[in-house]
């Protein structure tokens, strides 16, 4: 983790905006980033069927190799053009799977099976908690799942923007219901002691 000392200067607060992603992935200041695929996301994939997913906010994308090199038929999508140009660098092959895009603003093009929650709910300023999960709702059919890694805390400044677990029940209630949960191991230190893997399934 970097120190106060080595922490860059920025000009963007605003972590609503583009411009507050862009200027840390081309500052190169990514605590949030986790260098590969978490356990959670490779265990979920290997006992699910594959289906069309989104990753909103997808950041460096490491999942998206995972999941594509599985069968998946994955999307990532990201507002930041730095953040999506990092992903494409890093994916290779996949890089296609990468577009730049605002995930209120974003249609599908065949119905979802499936999206990815990494870092993206509390990455947002909290007032943005209620669009999300809108815009969740809208983007999946009837049983399909919202799953990955949502992040607990009382930290009132952020990113990461910590919420309480019945902030999130509440949120979500209208539109999902639980279908699973498990303690995560392989935390970066950001997030350590403070997220949980969970499975959602869309509400009929």
């Amino acid at each position: 983790m970097s120190t106060p000392e080595s922490t860059p200067k920025f000009a963007s607060r605003d972590p609503s905006h583009p411009d507050f992603w862009s200027e840390r992935f081309e500052k190169d200041f990514m605590p949030w980033d986790t260098g590969g695929v978490p356990l959670a996301l490779q265990q979920f994939v290997n006992r699910s069927k594959p289906v069309s997913t989104l990753i909103p906010g997808c950041g460096t994308g490491y999942e998206v190799a995972y999941l594509a090199e599985a069968g998946w038929d994955v999307t990532a999508i990201d507002f930041s053009a730095a953040a999506v140009s990092a992903a494409q660098a890093a994916l290779g092959k996949w890089s296609g799977r990468v577009l730049q895009a605002d995930f209120f603003t974003y249609e599908a093009q065949q119905p979802l099976g499936f999206i990815y929650e990494r870092a993206f709910l509390c990455a947002l300023p909290p007032e943005r908690r209620s669009d999300i999960v809108s815009r969740w709702a809208a983007l999946l059919p009837p049983g399909a799942t919202l799953a990955g890694f949502f992040f607990f805390g009382d930290s009132p400044k952020g990113p990461p923007f910590g919420m309480a677990r019945a902030e999130l029940e509440r949120l979500l209630h209208a539109d999902f219901e639980l279908a699973d949960e498990q303690d995560v191991t392989d935390s970066i230190a950001v997030f350590a002691g403070k997220e949980r893997w969970m499975e959602w399934r869309r509400r009929p």
